[in-house]
């Protein structure tokens, strides 16, 4: 429950991340957020950790964060005290991002796999010139990737369903794949 997803928003009130439930808590606890009333009579109220603890009081949620001395419901979206920046409108090139931006599917056959089931082919590869870039880089599954070898994809007859290039900034980037937005944040993005 501590590991859910937090919508975290800069204090000019736009979606520039997520955070786990932890994060979020302590992020209250410290007063470098407060927690958004998302939805219902108060919806869009601000609570620092004591009135969120008493708000919490008034109704708790199957999702609630219990101890012996309290118990509070789980936040879902917090708004950050001092941060007012849009963070690098640059998507970082990183394995996992490149396989959100492919959905999680083999670029040769076109199937989706697990992300441990997925590993990064160069479309070009290294020894032929080819470099570790956003547009030389697919999802491939293993045995797509063990098929097309060390070979050009003229060489092997394995073409990529789509051009590789970087994606576009967005917040949450990857975010809206398999109903992993929670339906209070629907009106902040």
């Amino acid at each position: 429950m501590l590991n859910l997803n937090v919508l975290v928003l800069n204090k000019l009130w736009q979606p520039i991340q997520t955070c786990s439930v932890r994060r979020a808590v302590k992020l209250l606890c410290l007063g470098h957020a407060q927690v958004v009333e998302p939805e219902g009579e108060m919806k869009y109220q601000t609570h620092d950790f004591g009135s969120w603890l008493e708000s919490s009081a008034k109704g708790l949620a199957d999702e609630a964060i219990r101890s012996v001395s309290f118990a509070m419901r789980i936040p879902k979206v917090i708004v950050l005290a001092v941060y007012d920046r849009l963070p690098s409108k640059e998507v970082k090139f990183t394995r996992h991002n490149v396989f959100l931006r492919d959905h999680h599917i083999c670029q040769y056959c076109e199937r989706e796999f697990a992300e441990k089931d997925l590993n990064l082919d160069h479309v070009i590869p290294r020894d032929k010139g080819g470099e570790t870039r956003w547009d030389n880089i697919v999802t491939s599954c293993f045995s797509c990737n063990n098929l097309k070898a060390n070979k050009l994809p003229h060489e092997a007859n394995m073409y990529p369903a789509n051009k590789p290039r970087a994606p576009r900034w967005r917040p949450l980037f990857g975010f809206r794949r398999k109903g992993s937005l929670d339906q209070s944040w629907e009106s902040f993005l």
